[in-house]
């Protein structure tokens, strides 16, 4: 199959390498980007409610690997291989929307999926997946939306602004339009919908929101929801297939409060970072086909990553005044086994420190936008440490950061 950019290789490393990060240095090249990307967006945005949700479909990885084959590989040595990518994607379920019944082979349950009928059957087109990606998007983003609610104690009629995110699918009027009629949010509610960004879509969706939420009064509800499974692409093509057994479906919403300067809730916005790594436009795509989105990934992400990320999070949380050592946990998106294994390795974080990535990754897969939030919504529910910092990673090739004190 190739190398790919997202599946595992060898693990058990030792990572206690602290103070050390891989890449340029925070000295060098680094220090010569321009500095508005490195500066503070907001102090304190307090996450006061999250709320997640999935499609009610589960698919056993087993069976997706057993089933790949009859919709991307030609013959049996294609198949096999098929096989030993999802068995090494790090997953072990997702949820889905296409997935109809609980009985039957995986073909039998996947309607929308007919098995291709030669090697020139392409699937759905395009057109039919937005047609599923408008009546399944709408409900799953209301159920993470009513529970970001009730976790945060505040009623639809008090939000003040809202913040869509979706990479997946587009129609208008769009999700903004259908969670004002179905959360009952106010017809003068201030509305921005951030689309195609891609997997770290939720960090920018929350600079959106810490800039809207100066007023003490604002309330601003944040929804990403992802129909990954609605661009399943046929045909042997190895970057395609890594996207076929990584990405699942799901939502995720965020209820953000402002609080006074100065004044700490927990679990607050602090800043924001981004970061576009040089010479990577061609490391990572998401494009319109005729037959779903295209994802491409490149070989050559994790080592970017190592080369890229150390250096220029030495910079940014310096300029936070805070060191490496004061992190107290990390939040990064589990892209892929070997995207976290890279993030490791470029921050010499210990063993254990992406134990939740790697457990939404398993139980998930990869929900693109939306993950991230569950990967906070984990951490904050078991106490862990602050600072937190949140990190995704995106076409461009983009590190997107966050601080969450």
């Amino acid at each position: 199959l190739g190398p790919s950019a997202a599946l595992d290789g060898a693990r058990g490393r030792a990572r206690l390498r602290r103070g050390a990060c891989s890449g340029p240095s925070a000295g060098d090249a680094h220090n010569r980007q321009p500095t508005p990307s490195n500066r503070k967006t907001l102090v304190n945005l307090h996450l006061a409610g999250l709320g997640t949700a999935v499609p009610p479909g589960v698919l056993e990885q087993s069976d997706a690997a057993e089933s790949s084959p009859a919709y991307c590989a030609a013959d049996a040595r294609q198949a096999r291989m098929l096989r030993m990518l999802y068995r090494r994607s790090g997953v072990e379920t997702r949820n889905t929307v296409v997935l109809r019944a609980d009985q039957g082979t995986l073909q039998e349950r996947v309607p929308f999926y007919p098995v291709a009928s030669g090697p020139e059957d392409r699937g759905p087109t395009t057109g039919e997946r937005m047609a599923w990606y408008e009546a399944e998007a709408p409900p799953l983003a209301e159920e993470a939306s009513r529970r970001a609610l009730e976790d945060a104690s505040t009623s639809a009629e008090d939000i003040t602004h809202l913040v869509t995110v979706s990479c997946t699918g587009f129609f208008s009027p769009g999700l903004d339009a259908a969670l004002i009629e179905t959360l009952g949010l106010s017809r003068t509610v201030h509305r921005t919908h951030v689309g195609f960004m891609g997997c770290h879509g939720a960090l920018n969706g929350l600079r959106v929101a810490a800039s809207q939420a100066w007023e003490a009064e604002a309330r601003v509800l944040l929804c990403a929801v992802e129909l990954c499974s609605l661009h399943f692409s046929y045909g042997w093509d190895p970057e395609t297939m890594v996207a076929n057994a990584l990405f699942a479906d799901g939502a995720a919403a965020v209820v953000g409060v402002p609080t006074q300067n100065g004044q700490t809730s927990g679990w607050s916005v602090q800043a924001q970072g981004t970061y576009l790594m040089p010479e990577s436009s061609d490391a990572m795509s998401w494009r319109i086909g005729d037959h779903g989105f295209r994802m491409t990934l490149s070989a050559a992400v994790p080592e970017l990553i190592r080369t890229n990320l150390g250096g220029w999070m030495e910079t940014w949380l310096r300029d936070q005044g805070l060191g490496m050592d004061d992190v107290g946990s990390w939040a990064v998106h589990p892209g892929g086994p070997r995207i976290l294994e890279a993030v490791e390795d470029a921050l010499a974080l210990e063993n254990g420190i992406l134990d939740v990535s790697r457990e939404v990754l398993r139980l998930h897969g990869n929900m693109s936008s939306p993950t991230v939030l569950f990967i906070l919504q984990r951490l904050r529910n078991a106490g862990a440490p602050l600072p937190c910092v949140a990190l995704a990673f995106g076409p461009g090739l983009v590190v997107e950061a966050m601080l969450v004190g």
